[in-house]
C-alpha cells in the first residue's frame, strides 16, 4: 500500500514538473474596446472595398483568418515569431514589414492591443489579416522612420497581415 501511494505521489510530482509555468509575466488582457464610430468606419470600408468575409472581434477589431495553423495558440506572455506587413488603411505602401524564414520574435503582450486580441485566434503556421481601429492600435501616436519622416499618422486605421511562424 505504501508503495502505491509513493508511486502516485511520484507520478504527480513528475507530471507537475513537466508543466510549463509562466513566471515573471505581468501582462493582463486589455479591456480596450473600439467605439461605435471606429467600428462603423471599418464596416463602411469593407462595403467600399467589397470585403464580405471580415469577422468582428468583441474588441471592435476585424479579422480574416486565411489559414488557422496547426501548432500552438499564443498567449500574452508567449514570445511569437511572425512575418508581417502593416499598412495604413487606404494606402498601398506598407509602413512596416518583416519577412524571414523564422520570423521576427516579439512578446505578444508588448504588441498593440488589436494584435494581442486577434493573434490568439490562430495557431503556429497560421495567417490572418487584421483590421485594427486607432483605439486598439497606436491611438494618437505618430510613427516615424529612422530619418524622422512620418510613416503612420495619428489616429490611423491599420491593416496588419501576419503569419505566425512559431510560439514559444
Amino acid at each position: 500500500m505504501k508503495f502505491k501511494l509513493f508511486l502516485v505521489i511520484a507520478v504527480a510530482v513528475l507530471f507537475m514538473s513537466c508543466m510549463k509555468v509562466k513566471q515573471n509575466c505581468s501582462f493582463t488582457e486589455s479591456a480596450a474596446v473600439a467605439d461605435t464610430s471606429e467600428i462603423n468606419y471599418l464596416k463602411n470600408y469593407f462595403v467600399t472595398k467589397n470585403i464580405t468575409n471580415a469577422i468582428q472581434h468583441p474588441s471592435g477589431a476585424f479579422y480574416i483568418i486565411k489559414n488557422a495553423g496547426t501548432g500552438l495558440n499564443p498567449e500574452l506572455c508567449n514570445t511569437i515569431a511572425i512575418n508581417y506587413t502593416a499598412y495604413q488603411l487606404n494606402y498601398a505602401v506598407a509602413f512596416d514589414s518583416y519577412s524571414g524564414a523564422d520570423g521576427v520574435p516579439f512578446q505578444l503582450g508588448n504588441l498593440i492591443v488589436g494584435v494581442q486580441k486577434i493573434a490568439p485566434l490562430i495557431k503556429s503556421g497560421g495567417s490572418v489579416t487584421m483590421y485594427i481601429p486607432p483605439s486598439l492600435a497606436y491611438k494618437d501616436q505618430v510613427l516615424k522612420d529612422k530619418n524622422n519622416d512620418v510613416v503612420l499618422s495619428a489616429n490611423s486605421y491599420i491593416r496588419f497581415d501576419m503569419t505566425l511562424k512559431s510560439v514559444y
